[in-house]
């Protein structure tokens, strides 16, 4: 029996003890930043135009890096088709084959076994 490691297939997410850690800074984390630096600014010495479109560029890289990740983890996922999964979520635990990829909201779920049940990736404890 072998195991195959779809750490590649979450991105930046990884399930251990059942809690998600984001081991990189989101779009929206450094929005806030930008934002909490502009609001404490010296009013005297703001901050200069190519500053700020430095830092718009460096959001607008930010935001395409995260939407290929998405694309690269889609298409990983899409090769799990017709494996054999074991997953525990809030409604217990399911295995049976992968049959499908389903997004929902920007999430990425498998349908998985006979009564294709949607399962997040990341509930995924182990797939053969």
């Amino acid at each position: 029996m072998s195991t195959v490691n779809f750490a590649p297939v979450l991105g930046t997410y990884s399930n251990t003890n059942s809690t998600v850690k984001k081991s990189a800074l989101s779009k929206d984390d450094f929005l806030k930043l930008l934002i909490t630096e502009l609001k404490h600014q010296n009013p005297l010495e703001p901050l200069e135009s190519k500053e700020y479109v430095a830092q718009l560029a460096t959001f607008s890289t930010l935001e395409q890096l995260q939407n290929l990740n998405y694309q690269i983890s889609a298409m990983s996922a899409t090769s799990l088709i017709g494996r054999i999964a074991i997953a525990n979520d809030k409604e217990g635990i399911v295995s049976g084959v992968i049959k499908g990829v389903a997004f929902n909201r920007g999430e990425l779920n498998l349908i998985i076994g006979d009564e294709e049940r949607l399962v997040s990736l990341k509930d995924v404890c182990e797939i053969r």
